[in-house]
């Protein structure tokens, strides 16, 4: 630790070099419990409230966190320690740097060891809104711990007589509100059709659609924000400057005044949700695969060179777009075009490999739609069929020059044989049925997948990539 360097904690907010939260925290009171606390929560909708609170607003509706998963010790340790508070900077495109201490989360529960409070805390009358970040994984088992402990505390609820909560999925997901509704009541379903039935008439699962470029922590930046700032904080997050909330106004018990912090509160969510799973989240898997087969690091170093922003942009124009709604107040290709500068934003140093990661989850929810639909509307294929074909190359586990590398998955064990085969058997892995439905059937598709795979094969991927712009 820097000599200098001040410890994160109540009792050191007012000596802090940096800014602080504004606002008394011992009078803001739990209205919100967030299952999943990492660092895109803290950098994105904690912030919002911390905004408000910062205004004088929503002292009822602080942040409780709550962590489900065993490796969420560590959050828990660190933010028992820090009374709840962290660093957030902002990475600027010109190199400048903004820092500042965000106050909103008040509290935090750990289940695994603790499950009555967590589940204590949930079924509160004053737990207004249950809000997740539980990766896009997290909904494919309605048992899993998370949706467990929300329909045991909805259960308690219902048993007390206590005003169903609202239930806000803040993951990337199309449909996220449906998505979370229809995996608490399928738990709650299996325990009780009461219980189903009246979870179905009194919670609310509104959409969101939830934006900002947000890396994993490192101790690096921990370092950095002693160094740089003067404040000893053992996990702050940092962020880009741009961030975007679209939430469907639809709650069960009320809600904060989200629109004086910049939340956007719509009656549908659907464009704004279109528009950022199909051009941002989809860009970064057309850019990932392709950036780590040509030894890129960072996604900012790929970004930045023409070849990658330029399969970029004929991406969004020629294949994207086309599939997307109008959606109001937005240009589509101006919010590409800034896309690619929020991409190569040297500041953020958002890795190529967390790009790279569970692809399984991330490929299915938000490329391949793209896909279906341009072959339904007899639309181009071509730059997205690559995108899939740099990941099956990329599953094979060793890049360009022979050197092995883990591919980070939760099917990766049966990826990586089934990659590996495509050199006898090219569909190999669009065969996998579980992740590509009826891909392996589309001609249109077949062909141009076939072929960038073939090239990547035997050209290599930045060849690739020039022969597609060609």
């Amino acid at each position: 630790m820097e000599a200098s360097a001040i410890n994160l904690n109540n009792a050191s907010l007012a000596a802090l070099p940096i800014e602080a939260p504004n606002y008394d925290r011992s009078s803001v009171r739990v209205g919100i419990a967030h299952i999943g606390t990492g660092h895109f929560h803290r950098a994105h909708q904690a912030m919002y409230i911390d905004r408000l609170l910062r205004k004088g607003l929503a002292h009822e509706w602080g942040i409780c966190g709550v962590g489900v998963m065993p490796g969420d010790w560590t959050m828990r340790d660190v933010l028992t320690d820090q009374d709840g508070l962290y660093t957030l900077i902002l990475e600027k495109p010109d190199g400048g740097r903004d820092a500042h201490v965000i106050g909103s989360i008040i509290d935090y529960r750990y289940a695994p060891d603790d499950p009555e409070s967590a589940l204590e805390l949930l079924a509160a009358p004053t737990t207004r809104i249950i809000s997740l970040t539980i990766t896009e994984g997290g909904y494919r088992d309605p048992d899993g711990p998370a949706f467990a402990l929300i329909v045991e505390a909805l259960d308690r609820r219902r048993r007390r007589g206590i005003a169903a909560p609202t239930i806000v999925s803040c993951d990337n997901i199309e449909n996220n509100g449906e998505i979370a509704g229809r995996a608490v009541l399928a738990n709650a379903e299996s325990r009780d059709p009461e219980l189903a039935e009246w979870v179905g008439d009194h919670v609310e699962f509104p959409s969101s659609m939830v934006d900002r470029i947000t890396p994993a922590t490192t101790l690096q930046m921990a370092e950095e924000v002693r160094r740089d700032f003067g404040v000893n904080d053992r996990w702050p997050v940092v962020a880009e400057p741009f961030a975007a909330w679209v939430l469907e106004d639809k709650f069960a018990d009320g809600r904060p005044p989200l629109e004086q912090a910049g939340v956007l509160l719509v009656d549908d969510v659907a464009p704004y949700e279109l528009m950022k799973l199909r051009l941002l989240n989809a860009g970064h898997q057309c850019l990932a695969y392709f950036a780590h087969l040509c030894g890129f690091e960072f996604v900012h170093e790929a970004a930045s060179d023409p070849v990658f922003a330029e399969f970029l942009l004929a991406y969004f124009e020629s294949e994207a777009i086309p599939t997307l709604l109008p959606v109001p107040g937005i240009d589509l290709h101006e919010f590409s075009r800034t896309l690619i500068e929020r991409f190569s934003n040297p500041g953020v140093r958002d890795t190529v490999s967390r790009l790279c990661a569970f692809s399984s989850d991330r490929i299915p929810k938000w490329l391949l739609p793209v896909i279906n639909d341009n072959l339904a509307s007899d639309g181009s294929v071509r730059l997205a069929a690559a995108a899939v074909a740099s990941w099956a190359r990329y599953a094979e586990g060793t890049d360009e020059w022979g050197e092995p590398y883990e591919v980070v998955d939760q099917l990766a064990d049966s990826l990586i044989p089934i990659a590996r085969s495509q050199y006898d058997n090219p569909t190999a892995f669009i065969e996998i049925a579980a992740v590509f439905g009826d891909l392996a059937h589309q001609p249109r598709f077949v062909q141009a997948y076939g072929w960038a795979l073939e090239s990547l094969h035997h050209k290599g991927a930045r060849a690739t990539l020039e022969a597609l712009l060609q």
